[in-house]
């Protein structure tokens, strides 16, 4: 099975701090064991430096954990799915048919991520935002 792995998701599964960090974990582990094949969008990999070094957790994650959790725990275990240039005009384009503004524009942009790579699933902690901004993928968004 082709599973994309959230932000979100990744966030709990690093972050022994964090409220869903073994439902998170369960999933990484999941996907780096090699039961299932693990994803995530080239968007993510941004996001999760973002968060990982502003999380308000002590001590704090430094720019170097940060960089090496990512390199280490994600780019060197789970495939990154890139987007194209089109693939960005589309998702705006699909954003604004169905009137979805802010910050929803980068769930969508994992979920083309994920629509590209034929992903049988997509974990998130976000489900509802996910099923909203990306209708078509809507029956392969779960919770971990």
């Amino acid at each position: 099975m082709k599973i994309l792995l959230d932000t979100s998701v990744l966030v709990a599964a690093l972050v022994d701090a964090h409220p869903a960090h073994e439902r998170g974990k369960t999933w990484f582990k999941r996907v780096t064991s090699g039961t299932d094949k693990g994803l995530v969008a080239a968007h993510s990999l941004a996001e999760l430096y973002a968060i990982l070094t502003t999380l308000p957790v002590q001590p704090p994650i430094t720019s170097s954990d940060a960089q090496q959790l990512i390199r280490q725990n994600v780019a060197e275990k789970l495939e990154i799915v890139p987007l194209s240039s089109q693939d960005y005009i589309q998702v705006i384009e699909q954003l604004s048919e169905i009137g979805i503004v802010g910050g929803a524009t980068y769930d969508a942009l994992i979920l083309r991520a994920a629509a590209n790579a034929k992903v049988d699933l997509v974990v998130t902690l976000n489900e509802k935002d996910f099923r909203r901004v990306y209708p078509s993928l809507a029956d392969k968004v779960v919770a971990p």
